[in-house]
């Protein structure tokens, strides 16, 4: 098995990030050393998990570039689908707030009775998250529309709030969507014009509330506009009547909940609420916690992949990115190693080209008469292969022990037959 960068075999740095993605990195390391007998630093869990989670950003980044450039035939998504997007919010590093938007995709089940109504739910829902403007929310989400073929689908709804920018999002995603404005989200508007009327949480806003809602419902918004309408007229001392008023004007097509309960739509976004508490509050949003901006994403990438279940595919994607990138880097290292030899190599040759060439000093060798007899070769002698002496007036030499050890050896007597 091939290794990756770090001090822990392959397994242990999976088992690692998929604790580090349930819990904080404290507890991680913890139960980690529990489970597996080997210690680890809460910093080091920390710096492997977003690690890991870096990679799989760029392995989705990359998926969806792929899509852009190939635009290759998305999957069949299911016969009916529903959709839904919303924002939370997280801290970050410095008392900073940011909102994280999350998509969420499930299949719409059967109708089923329950509390003495019909209801309808999702099912199979997966999700994306990530820290983003809503314009590259929406171009990243594609990994994951094209992956549950919402493009295919026989049917989409999209159950959304008020925003301008999840019109936007579907119309780039499913333009022949349904649109659905959540119910709570409508109702908390009808709300808000009780609430300037009659006080907020007061018994007599319930009590005019809770009749506008079964209407809203049952009935659909038509009367109840009107009925909104003559309130605002009734109070022009209210200007906050008449906005509230506007925005469920403007989204009247999206709140014929008769008809879409009919059709077997949902008509509340619970999957996506659900999606953030599940997915993006319960890891990033803890006591204490504050992320830095760089590392939301890389935790987000990693909820998706536990949340969703698809730990075994994501993971194995993880790896191959890893090892190409620490691949990439060694090498990177290296041929920067190279350059610096070869920069001081041409330095080195640059310098001797620029020194001036050494003068040529001859010797004049004095000539030899024709009459005097050829030099007589000296030749040195051999090299003694004896050990070298200390000198005779050597401190050592004064030493009785140093004496002792260079005594000449003397001859053996010869024992007399």
């Amino acid at each position: 098995m091939q290794l990756l960068s770090g001090c822990l075999t392959p397994r242990l740095q999976e088992q690692l990030t998929r604790l580090g993605a349930w819990m904080p990195f404290g507890k991680a390391a913890v139960m980690f050393q529990d489970f597996t007998r080997v210690e680890v630093s809460e910093d080091y869990a920390q710096q492997h998990t977003e690690d890991a989670g870096t990679a799989y950003v760029a392995v989705q980044t990359a998926e969806v570039e792929r899509l852009e450039r190939d635009t290759p035939v998305p999957p069949a998504g299911e016969a009916k689908q529903c959709l839904s997007a919303d924002g939370a919010m997280v801290p970050l590093v410095g008392g900073a707030w940011a909102e994280v938007k999350t998509l969420a995709i499930g299949a719409v089940a059967a109708p089923v009775r329950e509390k003495g109504e019909w209801v309808v739910h999702t099912q199979a829902v997966s999700y994306f998250s990530r820290l983003a403007d809503h314009h590259t929310f929406e171009r990243l989400a594609l990994v994951e529309t094209h992956r549950r073929g919402v493009e295919t689908a026989g049917q989409v709804g999209a159950v959304l709030d008020g925003a301008e920018w999840l019109q936007g999002f579907v119309n780039f995603h499913r333009p022949d969507a349904v649109r659905i404005l959540d119910f709570p989200h409508g109702a908390e508007y009808i709300g808000k014009m009780g609430h300037a009327v009659y006080g907020e949480g007061t018994p007599e806003s319930q009590a005019w509330l809770t009749p506008y809602l079964h209407r809203l419902k049952h009935d659909g918004p038509g009367e109840v506009l009107a009925d909104l309408r003559a309130l605002t007229q009734a109070h022009p001392d209210l200007p906050e009547l008449a906005d509230h008023l506007a925005y469920l004007e403007k989204r009247e097509a999206q709140m014929q909940y008769p008809a879409f309960q009919a059709a077997g739509w949902p008509i509340g976004s619970g999957a996506v609420e659900s999606g953030n508490k599940l997915v993006v509050e319960a890891r990033l949003k803890g006591s204490g916690m504050h992320w830095a901006r760089s590392h939301v994403d890389p935790m987000l990438a990693l909820r998706n992949i536990v949340c969703n279940d698809r730990w075994a595919e994501a993971w194995s994607q993880i790896v191959v990115y890893q090892r190409q990138r620490d691949a990439a880097r060694r090498a990177a290292r290296q041929q920067k190693r190279r350059e610096a030899r070869m920069a001081v190599a041409m330095d080195r040759l640059t310098k001797a080209e620029t020194l001036p060439a050494p003068a040529l000093v001859t010797t004049e060798v004095p000539r030899r008469p024709d009459n005097a007899s050829a030099p007589t070769a000296v030749v040195a002698p051999p090299k003694s292969e004896a050990p070298p002496r200390p000198a005779p007036n050597h401190p050592w030499r004064r030493m009785p022990i140093g004496r002792a050890q260079y005594q000449p050896a003397r001859p053996r007597e010869v024992a007399k037959l």
